[in-house]
């Protein structure tokens, strides 16, 4: 650290030299963030300085974050469903499977998840010191859930389900892991960091909320194709009693205890994510995730008429294709078994898309 600081000027155009140097989204097809809603950061920008780890002194602040669990809630058919805003999906996916751990008070506990699941579970075990059983897929890349049943033991704590699988953009077939989560009274918590808000906007979406009995928990990432600042995710839960299960002591905080992961927590982006999702109302969702979509399916049709075949028929706008390279100049990722994987951001718009096709028809020729 400098004995004297520097100009304003001076650390601005250091600053803005950094900048520089990141990429474009207009070029950016791998990734699940998309820049935030003006909406989102201009109430971002009002609650800069806010704590929601010592609520007592932010109250209006802590109001809004109940506001964004109960929007969220009534988006999942469960209006007085209990949560918080967490810092995305690692983090929601941890506390659900935390949760499930106190539940289920096994000497070894495992949990069975999709061989598709995000690597954040593999943090989340390791951690707390749970098995990881991964669950095979169908054909079409959702899991099977007669492979998911056929893994449940006396140990088995939870059961995972994804809605907008990372690599593939799949959703697994939440309804019948709610049966086995019955059927064996199991936690099933849904990771639905992407396909949260898209799912519940598309013309004819399959279920996987709370309307289904067996889901306990629901993770959502509003700094997805919410179009809110970063960090905004949320965990919800059925009950509140099921967060209560993590509480700790806060002695000298404005509030006895806490069931939270992070102590310091930004409220900034909780009231971005609910200033946009406010703002937009669930028309607005409908036509942002349709216009997703429609990018999505020209990218695969466009793509195929150049005799670049899908990889996978996706529910959510994830696009993936058989090939090992892509077009130069454009930012794109490849899953594990070396599929093209493009993420139809809303950024990524129509102009986007075929200047896309038009690279990829001079690369492929």
């Amino acid at each position: 650290m400098r004995e004297c600081g520097i100009p304003e000027e001076e650390i601005f155009a250091f600053l803005a030299g950094r900048k520089a140097e990141d990429l474009s989204h207009d070029t950016i097809l791998s990734s699940m963030c998309t820049p935030p809603h003006p909406v989102a950061a201009r109430a971002h920008m009002l609650f800069l300085e806010t704590n929601l780890g010592d609520p007592g002194l932010f109250p209006g602040t802590a109001q809004i974050e109940r506001e964004l669990v109960a929007l969220l809630g009534s988006l999942y058919h469960l209006p007085e469903a209990a949560g918080y805003a967490s810092s995305g999906g690692t983090e929601s996916n941890i506390q659900a499977l935390r949760i499930a751990k106190e539940q289920g008070r096994v000497a070894a506990p495992n949990v069975v998840v999709p061989s598709s699941s995000h690597f954040s579970f593999e943090k989340a075990c390791r951690m707390l010191g749970l098995e990881l059983r991964k669950a095979p897929l169908d054909t079409d890349r959702r899991v099977d859930h007669a492979g998911v049943e056929a893994l449940i033991d006396e140990s088995t704590v939870a059961l995972v389900g994804v809605v907008g699988t990372t690599e593939y953009g799949m959703v697994d077939p939440v309804a019948a892991l709610a049966r086995l989560a019955i059927e064996h009274d199991l936690f099933l918590h849904v990771d639905a960091a992407f396909g949260g808000l898209v799912v519940p906007f598309l013309l004819d979406p399959p279920d996987f909320d709370f309307a289904l009995d067996g889901v306990s928990s629901i993770a959502v990432d509003p700094h997805k194709m919410g179009l809110s600042t970063i960090p905004a995710g949320c965990l919800l839960v059925r009950e509140p009693g099921l967060l209560e299960l993590l509480n700790v002591d806060t002695p000298y905080l404005s509030v006895r205890q806490e069931y939270t992961l992070a102590g310091t927590r930004p409220g900034a982006p909780v009231v971005g994510a609910y200033a946009v999702l406010e703002y937009l109302g669930r028309e607005g969702m409908r036509a942002l995730v349709e216009g997703c979509m429609e990018n999505t399916r020209r990218l695969i049709a466009g793509l195929e008429a150049l005799g670049i075949e899908r990889a996978a028929t996706p529910d959510v706008n994830v696009a993936t294709f058989r090939t090992t390279s892509a077009p130069p100049g454009w930012r794109v990722s490849f899953t594990r078994e070396n599929d093209m994987r493009c993420v139809c951001m809303p950024h990524v718009s129509g102009d986007v898309v075929e200047r896309f096709i038009a690279s990829a028809e001079r690369h492929y020729a």
